[in-house]
């Protein structure tokens, strides 16, 4: 309960501060325009969930931080839907990957290695066989 209450005196603090400054045409263009942004992000998930499938099978990061990702990112979309903005400018830094994995890896026990397999000129004159005896041991 006091958290709601910190949060909801700096959403006031914050909204008057903003919309003395905007005016009230002024906030009501952002309010709008942040929903439009908010169902747009939610609209394009679909390629943020690639981009984070490409990454855990590079192993760059881990099914958690995958799912962290991800949640952050439709977390950061409502609060851009919803009116006000405090929640707008958490919601914008929440679709950041650069402040999300900073937050996600601090919590996270394990880093990955960030590179795919590589092939080398090396693996060019390698050949991977399986010998197959066509007879069976001699059992003595």
């Amino acid at each position: 309960m006091p958290y709601f209450l910190v949060y909801l005196f700096l959403e006031v603090v914050i909204s008057v501060n903003i919309a003395s400054l905007l005016g009230g045409v002024g906030t009501f263009l952002e309010l709008i325009a942040s929903a439009f942004v908010g169902v747009a992000i939610l609209v394009n998930f679909r390629a943020t969930l690639s981009e984070n499938m490409r990454a855990v099978s590079f192993n760059c990061i881990d099914l958690r931080q995958f799912q962290a990702l991800n949640l952050f990112t439709i977390f950061g979309a409502i609060l851009l839907i919803l009116p006000g903005f405090l929640t707008d400018i958490i919601g914008i830094l929440l679709q950041f990957t650069v402040l999300t994995k900073m937050f996600v890896n601090r919590y996270s026990a394990k880093y990955g290695n960030c590179t795919p397999h590589k092939h080398t000129q090396k693996e060019d004159h390698v050949i991977d066989v399986e010998i197959v005896s066509e007879h069976p041991a001699d059992k003595r």
